[in-house]
């Protein structure tokens, strides 16, 4: 059976990788709003970090993008983000249109993994897809993971860091993030 084109997250080295949960909505036992949705624990994260983005970076020399904005690497590969960070320069306001970029973004921020592990290991997916993201010129990948409370930032050239997501992370030009820290201030059991 063919799987609709809507339960398709992201297409990498030409094989389609589905959102978590696809094969419930085919079933008619979830609705995609179900499956695609993030929690209110990492709307809550991107929604900190878009703002703190927004507050401190200078708009005429960034841009920042959400939403599973999508990233067109090549033919074969199709890949979203949760948060990019795109120099303006690099992605001027003449190029947004109703595609993928097809530049690389200074930094990719994730928050969870939403692929299907039916479709692949979620492990693999992670390596896979910020090796990708580095190759094809993205200068930082951030993943925030809620449950395990960590957060890995991937560099290309340098060693991959895994933090405790209640120390401070540089996302660019010395804008940083303290997920626990933020979360503590609001009062979260989360922190």
């Amino acid at each position: 059976m063919k799987v609709p084109e809507h339960l398709i997250l992201e297409i990498m080295d030409g094989k389609p990788i589905h959102y978590k949960g696809y094969r419930e909505v085919l079933a008619g036992t979830k609705s995609f709003s179900e499956i695609t949705g993030s929690s209110t624990l990492q709307s809550l994260i991107v929604t900190h970090i878009v703002m703190l983005l927004g507050k401190t970076l200078d708009e005429s020399l960034f841009t920042v993008l959400t939403s599973e904005a999508g990233i067109h690497l090549n033919k074969h590969n199709n890949l979203a983000g949760d948060i990019l960070v795109f120099d303006t320069a690099t992605l001027p306001i003449s190029s947004i249109n109703e595609h993928y970029a097809e530049v690389a973004p200074r930094v990719v921020v994730e928050v969870d993994i939403s692929a299907d592990p039916m479709d692949i290991d979620p492990d693999t997916y992670f390596f896979q897809k910020t090796q990708k993201l580095l190759s094809f010129g993205v200068e930082k990948v951030i993943w925030i993971m809620t449950k395990s409370q960590k957060v890995t930032v991937a560099t290309a050239g340098a060693d991959w860091q895994v933090k405790d997501w209640g120390k401070p992370v540089e996302i660019l030009d010395g804008v940083s993030f303290n997920i626990g820290a933020y979360l503590a201030a609001k009062g979260s059991p989360f922190a």
